[in-house]
């Protein structure tokens, strides 16, 4: 009996990191935009968050190739549709936030890095 509950011990805590990991999902950016200094043409991203509340990290790839990272508010909420939101800032179009299935990204005007 101790050593199926160890088993168990043991799997639990080992399955806790896969859960706590990587979320992502893809959306769609109809128009150019910009995030930070880096531009985005317009295309199919893969968004990939890491962290909660105020201190998340979002990372939008194309491929394999990771476009840009900026840090991010995580808002949870059930959306009907995934879908950005833009802000228009001096002629240029400027990403302010990420509708996902179950959580909005707000994303902070702090720099974002491109790679």
């Amino acid at each position: 009996m101790k050593r199926l509950f160890g088993f168990a011990l043991i799997l639990a805590l080992f399955s806790v990191p896969a859960f706590a990991g990587n979320k992502s999902q893809s959306v769609n950016l109809a128009a150019a935009a910009t995030v930070g200094s880096t531009q985005l043409p317009a295309g199919n991203y893969k968004v990939t968050w890491t962290g909660s509340g105020s201190s998340v990290q979002v990372s939008l790839t194309q491929g394999k190739k990771t476009i840009v990272t900026v840090q991010a508010k995580a808002v949870e909420q059930k959306n009907n549709q995934t879908g950005v939101t833009t802000d228009t800032q001096g002629g240029v179009s400027v990403l302010r936030s990420i509708q996902l299935d179950s959580v909005s990204l707000v994303l902070q005007d702090a720099q974002a890095s491109g790679q």
